[in-house]
């Protein structure tokens, strides 16, 4: 049965945006799933998907100020650089998201509650080692950071209605062509490897810890968020629970295919693996998988995956202090080796990665 609330997800076909949409459904609620192109799952009945660009004004206008009422706004939606990790600190990149952010505000806006999505960026990440581990309470790391602009914005613009923010790392889910998606990068990168005949090496550099976030978790955190009065205007952390250290945990990926786990193996994906798009395309048809080519379920992950490994020995550890968000009152968890598993078989079952 559904409930009066009426959720806006924004950036539906992401990682966050996707995983959002299908656990407002399972609560009950009716969802209005918006982004440019169609999601890659099956919406429910209560649901419905509207398509528009965030950075086209006058078609916001047109979709936006059609939408009607809406009790929540989910606002996962991103826009990346060519050039991941660089578009991080480019000064057109932070206009254009936050620009976005504003095209939506004009239009519609909540009668209760948004949620806005940020990330270890507001902890300076990105540009020099974090104080560790990263902390709500900690001032906003200096720096040009268009989290920072959104969230002046959401500020200046909630009236009538509260907000609050949450901070995932590495969110991993089986949405196809994200730019930041480990999991579809360890599988497709996986079973090139396999189909080669070799080990499955860490491609990375050593020495650094990190978390990743379930984006199933990180989805029901922003369904809490939005249903306990008490997080207005605050800012919360969302992790596992516990800590990722790739190295440590590809033996286990390699279980997962069945493969032998060699010895760490330098290399950097987005140079080395696009040259496999054909034996992907081989891999596809003797599995019989869906006729996704390589590029289609990646998208930018290459470039993500390298700096996540720490290709060159170049990456910082990043720790988030979770703290806050249970002493609020969310309690959920969930082992990291598990997450790629249980997402790994979905995309298995699904007939997008091979068994």
């Amino acid at each position: 049965m559904t409930t009066d609330n009426r959720y806006l997800v924004l950036g539906a076909r992401g990682l966050v945006g996707g995983a959002t949409v299908q656990a407002a459904e399972a609560a009950g609620f009716r969802v209005l799933a918006l982004s440019r192109n169609p999601p890659d799952f099956e919406l429910g009945p209560h649901s419905e998907f509207v398509r528009c660009d965030l950075t086209d004004r006058d078609e916001c206008r047109q979709v936006l100020g059609g939408v009607g009422e809406v009790s929540h706004l989910v606002y996962a939606a991103l826009k990346e650089q060519p050039e991941l990790v660089a578009g991080w600190r480019d000064p057109d990149q932070i206009e254009t998201n936050t620009r976005m952010l504003e095209n939506v505000l004009d239009f519609v806006q909540p009668s209760h509650h948004l949620t806005l999505l940020q990330g270890t960026k507001a902890y300076g990440a990105h540009l020099a080692p974090m104080q560790l581990p990263g902390k709500e309470s900690q001032p906003r790391h200096p720096g040009e950071n268009f989290y920072w602009t959104q969230e002046d914005l959401v500020r200046e613009r909630a009236t009538g209605w509260s907000f609050s923010v949450v901070r995932p790392q590495i969110v991993c889910g089986p949405a196809l062509g994200s730019p930041m998606n480990m999991v579809m990068a360890i599988g497709v990168y996986a079973a090139v490897m396999r189909k080669l005949g070799r080990s499955l090496c860490f491609p990375g550099g050593g020495g650094f810890v990190t978390e990743a976030t379930d984006a199933d978790l990180l989805a029901r955190a922003i369904l809490w968020c939005g249903a306990e009065p008490a997080c207005a205007g605050e800012a919360f952390n969302v992790t596992n629970g516990d800590v990722l250290e790739w190295e440590s945990l590809f033996p286990t990926l390699a279980d997962l295919f069945g493969m032998q786990a060699g010895d760490p193996s330098a290399c950097r994906l987005r140079e080395g693996m696009p040259a496999y798009a054909a034996t992907w395309d081989e891999i596809v048809a003797e599995h019989d998988l869906k006729p996704y080519t390589m590029a289609q379920l990646i998208g930018d992950s290459w470039q993500f995956a390298d700096a996540a490994f720490g290709y060159g020995g170049n990456a910082r550890s990043t720790l988030l202090s979770t703290i806050k968000i249970r002493e609020f009152g969310f309690p959920d968890c969930i082992d990291t080796a598990a997450m790629f598993a249980k997402h790994i078989r979905v995309l298995q079952d699904e007939r997008i990665l091979p068994l």
